[in-house]
């Protein structure tokens, strides 16, 4: 009896987070709608009264004000990798420099060495048991879209637009 009382409850114990939040969700959902009705009467009051086109200022305004915010990060780690490099020994700042370009070659010699391979062996007639569609199945693995996606983002890089603002 006390095995069959615990398996009920371990059973409806298991499924108390599912309830609470589906609790959890409609008030969340129950709140956001709130929200959405507050901000809509907020809107209309104010466009009722023109502010509708200064409400456009302030959030131009606001995005300026977060690009600026970006591009100051920016600098200010350019400006503290110089000060890092500035202190480093000369094979630090080498390395540091080769690391990109040797990532991009790895890559391309990759993708160019698996593509040879891969001619040469449907040259010798490599397909043997093999159909044409495990054949691109199997190639598809080899060049998966998260590679693809990688090589892609590398060569954008180096041959993107990147390239052309740096002096």
């Amino acid at each position: 009896m006390l095995s069959l009382i615990s398996s009920a409850i371990g059973f409806f114990a298991s499924g108390l987070p599912k309830v609470l939040e589906f609790f959890q969700d409609r008030a969340d959902k129950a709140h956001e709608l709130k929200l959405a009705q507050m901000q809509t009467e907020r809107e209309l009051a104010l466009a009722k009264e023109g502010f509708a086109a200064q409400a456009r200022i302030e959030e131009i305004r606001t995005d300026q004000i977060a690009m600026q915010t970006d591009a100051e990060r920016q600098g200010a780690a350019l400006e503290h990798d110089k000060a890092i490099m500035a202190r480093a020994s000369a094979w630090v700042v080498n390395m540091n420099g080769i690391v990109r370009p040797t990532v991009t070659f790895i890559f391309v010699l990759e993708l160019v060495l698996i593509n040879i391979a891969l001619t040469f062996f449907l040259l010798q007639g490599g397909l043997g048991n093999m159909t044409v569609d495990q054949f691109v199945a199997a190639t598809n693995v080899i060049f998966s879209e998260d590679e693809m996606a990688l090589l892609s983002g590398i060569i954008a890089f180096w041959f993107g637009s990147r390239q052309w603002g740096k002096k």
